[in-house]
């Protein structure tokens, strides 16, 4: 496992730096990236600054986790409309000791006083995009001391140290948050504290700016010395409550005080011979393997990269999958969702009978129930010298969140409950099923039997 796990995370390296050479294979010419390779260690980030970080991190003993959670918290500075401490993250670890691979779903729940019945009151069809209504509790912190506790070794006062010196001295601005930058005004502009956050000197900062956040320096600051506690139950915490309340919102200190990540088990499928895995819904990353098992039935050697029938089945194999994850993938605690069969060889096959070479689909639907019953995001991952490995994805939702930053603390709240149906589940019927099955309950059941 080990093996194969360390040549795909090689591929993704390679394929993700901005290198380009000139190749040549079967006589034919074409650009490709250089192949990226070393003895103790990687880290592929979409900043520089955040590769910096983590390689640094790894040079100083730090462990892989330690890396990544750098890499990462450099990204809420340098991207902040992409990723954040306002936002959600998810990962993946491979832990050379026990030859293992553990998952980490950080995500948020929506606020307790946002009901279905409110929303319906009010007269919603779903829910809006941006503002108040869609921000959902952000996991990031929580899942940062998750991995910590588990796989780190150096401090987080170290750890974060990289994030916070650019927040307060600055950084020059890169090319894709200048591009996403010069929409904010017109999106957020007028909503609270994006301007004095992000537009201080009247505009948005453009490419080569050097751009300073002492907000998110001072939030930094406090997460790295109080813990995780001062982003939930501390000060940070409360100031997110009073802000919400004052503009609308329901996100709440309870909310925040409540909220708890989960460690879960990866799933997987094969694909020509490799093993790739992901994180079970409520995330989406099954859709990846539910692709390679529709694709895995095209034979792409007899096919030119990047053609007109190559990007065709990507695209037909990428509608399909994304019609089933709009159908059923939703908050495992309240709906069973039919994973195993979602991502089985045999779904996938019947799926891929879909596609026509030809032309593209003129409706895409989601598997049959029986079938089955029978947005923006930043990625980035690290290798460490003993053979540990994270694969971590951490993102707002969308560009600039849900476009509410709360006062004086220098981030953009996500906006994931966009996402979320206003359609009526039997919610207590599955919530009766999950207590049913419990141990704990059936320990009682059984104790009860015998007084009987």
């Amino acid at each position: 496992m080990k093996h194969s796990i360390s040549i795909l995370l090689l591929f993704i390296f390679s394929s993700s730096v901005s290198l380009h050479a000139q190749d040549r294979l079967n006589g034919r010419t074409f650009a490709t990236r250089s192949v990226v390779m070393a003895q103790h260690g990687m880290a592929c980030t979409s900043q520089p600054l955040a590769t910096e970080a983590a390689i640094d991190v790894l040079k100083k003993g730090g462990t892989a986790v330690d890396a990544a959670i750098a890499a990462n918290s450099v990204l809420g500075v340098t991207d902040p409309e992409m990723n954040g401490i306002g936002g959600d993250l998810f990962a993946i670890v491979y832990d050379a000791k026990t030859k293992k691979l553990y998952g980490l779903n950080a995500s948020g729940r929506t606020p307790y006083n946002l009901t279905l019945a409110m929303l319906k009151k009010s007269g919603a069809q779903q829910i809006p995009f941006s503002g108040p209504l869609p921000v959902s509790v952000p996991g990031c912190v929580d899942g940062w001391y998750q991995l910590h506790g588990k796989f780190g070794k150096l401090p987080m006062t170290e750890i974060l140290s990289y994030a916070i010196n650019y927040a307060r001295k600055g950084f020059p601005v890169a090319d894709e948050a200048a591009f996403e930058y010069a929409q904010l005004k017109e999106l957020y502009g007028n909503n609270p504290n994006v301007k004095e956050v992000f537009m201080p000197n009247g505009s948005a900062p453009k490419r080569g700016d050097v751009f300073k956040n002492p907000f998110l320096a001072n939030s930094l600051e406090k997460i790295a010395k109080g813990g995780r506690d001062v982003f939930y139950k501390g000060e940070i915490a409360k100031t997110i409550d009073a802000f919400m309340k004052k503009n609308g919102g329901y996100l709440s200190y309870k909310d925040l005080a409540d909220h708890t990540s989960q460690w879960v088990d990866p799933v997987s499928t094969t694909y020509r011979g490799y093993r790739v895995w992901e994180l079970p819904p409520n995330g989406q990353g099954i859709t990846v393997l539910e692709m390679l098992n529709i694709l895995e039935h095209f034979d792409f050697s007899k096919m030119e990269f990047g053609s007109a029938e190559h990007i065709h089945l990507f695209t037909e194999a990428k509608r399909l999958a994304y019609e089933d994850r709009a159908k059923y993938y939703a908050d495992p605690d309240f709906v069973k969702i039919p994973v195993e069969q979602l991502i089985s060889k045999k779904y996938g096959e019947e799926r891929a009978k879909l596609i026509d070479l030809q032309k593209p689909l003129p409706a895409v639907y989601a598997g049959d129930d029986k079938a089955l019953n029978g947005g923006e995001t930043v990625y980035l991952t690290v290798a460490d010298d003993e053979g540990n490995m994270v694969s971590l994805i951490q993102s707002n939702f969308a560009a600039f969140g849900s476009g509410m930053v709360p006062d004086s603390l220098g981030f953009f709240l996500q906006n994931r409950g966009y996402f979320c149906s206003l359609r009526k589940v039997r919610i207590m019927y599955t919530r009766l099923i999950n207590v049913l099955s419990t141990p704990s309950f059936l320990l009682l059941l059984r104790k009860t039997i015998s007084l009987i």
